[in-house]
């Protein structure tokens, strides 16, 4: 059967479409996964507050938020009490955010399907990623658990998934990286402070062009912390960068 080449206009429109969506996307998760590898270079102490990061803006909770946050507190308590064995994590699918840097503040064990399905529903028995701590004797403590969401949530679809009466959300921006495939870069600097990554002043894009770089606008999703099982009840919501402050 022979097909008018009109006929065939429709679906190759389609097609070059999917080709043109398939290669950003591609391009979006290299872009991403260089920024991962300048992120674990720089990961062994807090990134600095400022131009790189936004926060959900505060509010004053209500009796319903309370309420809603404490069913979520108990969800997840529950959900993930049996990884209290790292092991049993990583047997689970969950592996390790930047596994060359030994001495984070805090270890995240992301499960990437469940990241994917954050970004179309909230589920609070199933975070994104377990947050565990370093104990005095080596062994990891399993202190809670990292939900995420989009970067095109706006603060009503945020609050719609955790009360952001309750807890502040955090996205990191402005961030300027290096050429694909030019990750020797990464340990450049300039008056001591490093060239790219969250630890660079870099903040614009005209700033990154001038350096050679490429700038992202927003890296990642939105992220916030719930910490169900510190001893200290007032840190179940806490920021996970102490010099955390809104811009």
């Amino acid at each position: 059967m022979s097909h008018s080449i009109s006929s065939l206009q429709p679906v190759a429109a389609v097609l070059l479409g999917l080709t043109t969506g398939l290669f950003g996307f591609s391009r979006q998760l290299a872009a991403q996964a260089d920024a991962r590898h300048g992120v674990e270079q720089q990961m062994a102490g807090p990134i600095a507050a400022g131009p790189h990061l936004i926060l959900t803006p505060t509010r004053i909770p209500t009796a319903a938020d309370s309420s809603r946050a404490a069913a979520i507190v108990d969800t997840l308590r529950r959900a993930i009490a049996k990884y209290t064995d790292v092991h049993a994590a990583e047997a689970d699918g969950f592996r390790l955010f930047a596994p060359r840097v030994k001495n984070q503040p805090v270890f995240h064990y992301t499960r990437w399907l469940s990241a994917a399905r954050a970004a179309y529903e909230f589920d609070p028995a199933r975070p994104t990623s377990l947050l565990y701590r370093r104990e005095a004797n080596g062994s990891m403590r399993l202190i809670g658990a990292m939900y995420t969401a989009p970067q095109r949530s706006t603060p009503a679809e945020l609050d719609r998934r955790i009360p952001l009466s309750i807890a502040r959300w955090h996205l990191h921006t402005n961030m300027c990286i290096p050429p694909l495939r030019q990750r020797e870069r990464w340990k450049e600097t300039r008056e001591g402070a490093p060239r790219f990554g969250p630890g660079s002043p870099i903040a614009t894009k005209a700033a990154c062009d001038d350096v050679g770089g490429r700038f992202l606008p927003k890296l990642f999703g939105w992220m916030v912390h719930v910490n169900v099982f510190e001893n200290d009840p007032a840190s179940i919501w806490a920021m996970p960068h102490e010099d955390h402050h809104a811009g």
